[in-house]
């Protein structure tokens, strides 16, 4: 294999017997346990797996291969939007507006096309197969198209496999894979913004909101004071997005979930946005981060990545008592602590039943976590967070009740400047959004734990040291970005 070869990536290497030249065929298993993973960064990854279900293996093709440097085709937005039922840019404006003509004169009220790397292997609609890949790029795709009240519109996206093909579609694969390796593709989308408001998307019935209704508050007073509108939005209000320049995500994110539908209903719509959707995908799971920090070089605790095929190496090679973790755990929920081999096996064998991948972390006793807020590539806090009153982790939940450690804000002046350093260096891996690293010092050495997406931000907590001006802080990069985009996208 040359550094120039795309890896392809089957579920088994049968579904795949031709050669193309300047590729190589893996399976999933051997690209997804780290067997095969390539020679280089930037190498292309055209993932042929089912994806459609979460945490599935066809999943973790796509997940990985952003983790690991290389380019996913398709990439994790479009796994994201495939599995949420989202249709990205098949429902955006501009692309309706040129199924119109694309579709005109037919007489049925439904038009269903097969897409094969952007082409149509009927050639009945090459024209239409190429604006969708343009719009959502997924080498095996199904969309319908029905008419409805005279128009047409994009009505379901549907992820192929190999298996769903025809004898006839089988054998095109391999020419249009070899037409796509050839090409270069662009797509760039614009949207003009008139005016600055910023909606605040929150749920006050969330039971770990990341912001507290005091903090909220004082989101809106300082924005007004800076000249913007803000207002808060609920689950029910995506449509109204295109009311506003901005979205600041104040509820605990998740794929498959409504916060991602707006993230990516806002990206879509040229809004400024934090958690924007890639640092939402990335940092909501952890085989992710753990591929992302190992590959940089960025101290964690010994970790191993667990599937069914290695539940015998956790304890040769983290030892016991080790934490598991489900790759997509927040707010100290699906992180388990193990005693002894019997736990391990009952907690691997659920949570191994959930996702094909599980991560096996050394135990590393601390009075506290370190918390490092990172917005727009900087440090903006520093906390310490104690651990519960008798209990391991920050969130000791019990059946009827909730209780937390203590919170001690400094200044970043205060913090030691390895604790700093560190958490820059893990969430500038990840973008220039606003984010919160956990960090553990043990042993005069400090390992990142965690980078969270949705940092706290709480009336009280994190804002003990800066106050006002830490709101001011995050409101005022919303509005740089938002004029910077102006001059972009302005005529």
């Amino acid at each position: 294999m040359t550094p120039e070869s795309a890896i392809l990536v089957v579920n088994h290497p049968r579904e795949f017997p031709w050669s193309v030249p300047g590729t190589v065929v893996v399976s999933a298993r051997d690209y997804v346990t780290g067997l095969h993973n390539g020679d280089g960064r930037r190498t292309p990854v055209i993932n042929l797996c089912r994806y459609d279900r979460y945490q599935g293996r066809g999943y973790y093709v796509s997940l990985l291969a952003e983790a690991r440097g290389q380019r996913p085709l398709p990439d994790m937005k479009s796994v994201g939007d495939l599995q949420g039922g989202h249709l990205g840019g098949l429902a955006r404006e501009s692309f309706t507006a040129q199924l119109q003509k694309l579709l005109n004169g037919r007489p049925e009220n439904e038009c269903v096309v097969d897409t094969i790397f952007g082409r149509d292997p009927a050639a009945r609609h090459d024209k239409l197969a190429r604006a969708i890949f343009g719009e959502i790029a997924v080498p095996l795709l199904r969309v319908t198209f029905q008419r409805v009240g005279g128009r047409w519109q994009s009505t379901e996206a549907r992820v192929l496999g190999m298996g769903d093909l025809t004898d006839e579609q089988r054998e095109f694969v391999p020419e249009a894979l070899a037409s796509y390796l050839r090409q270069t593709r662009s797509r760039t989308t614009q949207r003009p913004d008139s005016s600055i408001a910023i909606a605040i998307l929150h749920n006050p019935d969330a039971p770990d909101p990341p912001s507290n209704p005091a903090a909220l508050e004082n989101f809106q007073r300082v924005a007004a004071d800076l000249g913007a509108q803000t207002e808060v939005l609920r689950r029910d209000d995506i449509e109204r997005l295109s009311e506003f320049d901005g979205l600041f995500i104040r509820d605990t994110t998740r794929i498959n979930h409504f916060t991602y539908e707006f993230a990516r209903r806002a990206a879509d719509e040229g809004l400024v946005v934090i958690d924007d959707p890639d640092s939402i995908l990335r940092c909501n799971n952890k085989v992710f981060l753990h591929e992302l920090l190992g590959r940089h070089n960025v101290p964690m605790p010994k970790t191993l990545m667990v599937h069914r095929s290695n539940t015998k190496d956790v304890v040769p090679t983290i030892g016991l008592p080790c934490v598991l973790k489900q790759p997509d755990s927040a707010f100290s929920q699906g992180v388990h602590k193990i005693e002894n081999e019997q736990q391990l096996d009952e907690a691997l064998d659920t949570l191994l039943s959930r996702s094909d991948l599980v991560l096996a972390q050394q135990w590393l006793p601390t009075a506290f976590d370190w918390r490092v807020g990172v917005l727009d590539r900087r440090a903006i806090y520093v906390c310490k967070y104690f651990m519960a009153p008798g209990h391991w982790q920050v969130i000791k939940r019990e059946a009827q009740r909730k209780t937390e450690g203590m919170t001690k804000t400094m200044t970043i002046g205060e913090a030691p400047d390895s604790v700093v350093r560190i958490a820059l260096r893990a969430a500038n891996l990840i973008g220039d959004g606003l984010y919160g690293v956990d960090i553990k010092e043990s042993g005069g050495k400090c390992y990142v734990m965690e980078i969270n997406d949705n940092p706290n931000i709480d009336a009280g907590n994190e804002d003990a040291v800066l106050k006002d001006a830490l709101y001011r802080d995050l409101i005022g990069v919303f509005m740089r970005r938002i004029r910077e985009k102006r001059r972009v996208t302005a005529p």
